[in-house]
């Protein structure tokens, strides 16, 4: 007579995923807010939300991301618990765009196989990275795949809900002619474009390891760079300031996601004489032989985030973001569009022309 089947022997480990449970709590708890009610080992997360009763008209929003294929420099890397700010950062910083205060999220971590010291640095990251926008982890997900995912292979995904006053909504409505496009340094290549990282270094044969000397060390340490969060930031900025929109640059690069806050009658113009990007960028362009054209439709070339500002608000704007230890520097402005030079690239909303080269 066989052995009776288990569950462990179709490769799912109850007692690792327990082990991991206990191992993340204590980061958990680091990211609370005062509305959040309970702890782990409910059904659902609970949230107070009696403090929207304040808002005259609250608009809930509501945002939801990945890391994408960053997760796989991470496991080559063996080091997980960077990959947990890039998650938050893709999810809350969406949100801010509309000036809306992330309260709480939940997070879902997908793996081969459990191993309970690396699913708690996955959380830890989450953990401190909600800490750093002001946003609660009130609960999450691990789901052990094997056979559908290899042992030492995992995915991550995060969705978190926020509240603004409707009267404060950010976007495309508050956009004139005249405003200035403030730009804030990103911390490195954040989380999109790591499809074209990687293929660019399995083309040029360069490992993880290779000591790059423009970079300081090992390729692989600066690509696993976390994403800046630029949450509490840009919150202070659209209190402080008459900031009428804003763009997270993610994928697509900087000039179609600023599109994306435009009204289609205006254009900004944008001057790469402005800022450098770190040298991760040219390095990735050197080594792949990536047209410029290509790097700023894919990767952010040195721009996290965007805000448009009443052009009499510049000054304070730059003063706020500093304050914040946000790099950020006034990058163009926004001006009708009949004034666009012929063929100028539109989507939805309004055309952005980059003009200029990078400073040497």
């Amino acid at each position: 007579m066989t052995d009776p089947s288990t569950y462990a022997d179709a490769g799912v480990s109850i007692d690792s995923a327990d082990k991991a449970v206990a191992l993340m709590k204590g980061w958990v708890e680091k990211a609370r807010r005062p509305e959040v009610i309970g702890g782990l080992g409910g059904f659902a997360g609970l949230f107070d939300a009696s403090a929207l009763l304040a808002y005259r008209r609250p608009l809930l929003a509501t945002s939801t991301d990945g890391v994408g294929t960053k997760v796989a420099i991470a496991q080559a890397m063996d080091r997980h618990d960077t990959i947990g700010f890039d998650l938050v950062g893709m999810v809350v910083d969406d949100l801010v765009v509309c000036g809306a205060e992330p309260l709480f999220m939940t997070d879902y971590i997908a793996t081969g196989r459990v191993v309970p010291e690396r699913v708690a640095a996955i959380v830890k990251g989450i953990a401190e990275a909600c800490v750093e926008a002001g946003c609660a982890l009130v609960g999450g997900e691990t789901a052990e795949h094997p056979g559908l995912m290899e042992p030492d292979e995992y995915d991550v995904a995060g969705a978190a809900t926020g509240v603004v006053e409707a009267d404060r909504l950010l976007g495309p409505g508050r956009v004139a002619a005249g405003d200035v496009v403030v730009a804030m340094a990103s911390s490195g290549l954040h989380s999109n474009g790591y499809s074209l990282v990687r293929h660019v270094l399995a083309r040029a044969g360069w490992g993880l390891d290779r000591h790059v000397d423009e970079l300081g060390g090992p390729i692989g340490e600066t690509l696993l760079t976390p994403t800046r969060i630029y949450t509490r930031a840009c919150l202070q900025l659209a209190a402080e300031t008459r900031t009428h929109a804003m763009a997270h640059v993610t994928g697509g690069g900087l000039a179609a996601n600023l599109q994306r806050v435009l009204p289609a009658e205006l254009e900004a113009v944008l001057d790469r004489g402005t800022w450098t990007p770190a040298p991760v960028f040219d390095v990735v362009r050197r080594a792949g032989d990536v047209r410029l054209e290509d790097a700023e439709q894919t990767l952010n070339q040195g721009v996290g985030m965007v805000a448009v500002v009443d052009a009499a608000d510049a000054d304070r704007a730059l003063e706020v973001l500093a304050a914040a230890d946000v790099p950020a520097w006034v990058a163009g402005e926004v001006r009708a569009a009949a004034d666009a030079p012929a063929g100028a690239a539109e989507v939805a909303g309004g055309a952005v022309h980059l003009v200029g080269s990078h400073p040497a």
